[in-house]
């Protein structure tokens, strides 16, 4: 298969490093709040909003809202179609690599 059959393979929301990171670390655990992302991937409020946001409006994650004393705590969770496209994603990844190595 040549490189550009596994380049339409992958997912062009998952192109962005930022994005990829975030699915990476959604797909490891259940619920992850903002703040960790933001500490986990050194970024600020609002570029880590926009990417959420992205990732939102595909339907890969999902959030709640809700508070630990008088603080807002959003948090977020892959859903099913995300965790299918992220694992399309890296299956691809990976097959591009060990068949072009």
């Amino acid at each position: 298969m040549s490189v550009k059959k596994y380049l339409n393979q992958l997912d062009k929301l998952l192109d962005s490093r930022v994005r990829l990171a975030v699915m990476s670390l959604l797909v490891a655990t259940d619920w992850v709040d903002f703040t960790t992302f933001k500490d986990e991937l050194g970024l600020s409020d609002g570029n880590l909003a926009s990417h959420l946001r992205k990732l939102e409006e595909a339907k890969y994650v999902e959030l709640r809202k809700g508070f630990v004393g008088r603080k807002t705590l959003t948090s977020y969770r892959v859903t099913e179609l995300g965790r299918l496209s992220f694992q399309k994603h890296v299956e691809a990844l990976a097959n591009m690599v060990r068949n072009n190595s």
